[in-house]
């Protein structure tokens, strides 16, 4: 007799939901039978580094610090790439070049791109 031909996505799917929820549900039992809970002031006190914590916890970012950040890792990991080509420049062959040519290209694109629509001025 075959069996369902879903029999097998839905053994998955229940293994795959019982996975992550199967520890942490052992988890919990273990800290309710061997640490029960035993709340107070001194214990739900907010504690950061031995200070009371003052003023608003909230602290705003501007978001450009953020882009600055992801461009700089763009044009950092370029590097990666063209050290390797450059240290081996005299010994590859000329589809090498051109391939590495073509990095280098849209790697500039992308920066007369930002440049251009105005990402990289501080505002």
């Amino acid at each position: 007799m075959n069996p369902h031909p879903y029999l097998f996505l839905g053994t998955f799917f229940l293994i795959a939901v019982a996975f992550p929820f199967v520890p942490l549900g052992l988890a919990r039992l273990w800290a309710i039978a061997f640490s029960p809970q035993k709340p107070g002031p001194q214990k739900n006190a907010t504690y950061e580094c031995g200070l009371e914590s003052r003023g608003d916890p909230l602290v705003r970012f501007k978001p450009d610090y953020y882009l600055y950040g992801i461009l700089f890792l763009v044009f950092d990991v370029e590097s990666v790439f063209l050290i390797p080509f450059a240290v081996k420049f005299l010994e590859l062959p000329l589809g090498a070049v051109l391939a590495m040519l073509l990095f280098v290209l849209l790697l500039v694109e992308g920066l007369a791109w930002a440049w251009l629509k105005g990402v990289l001025g501080w505002k």
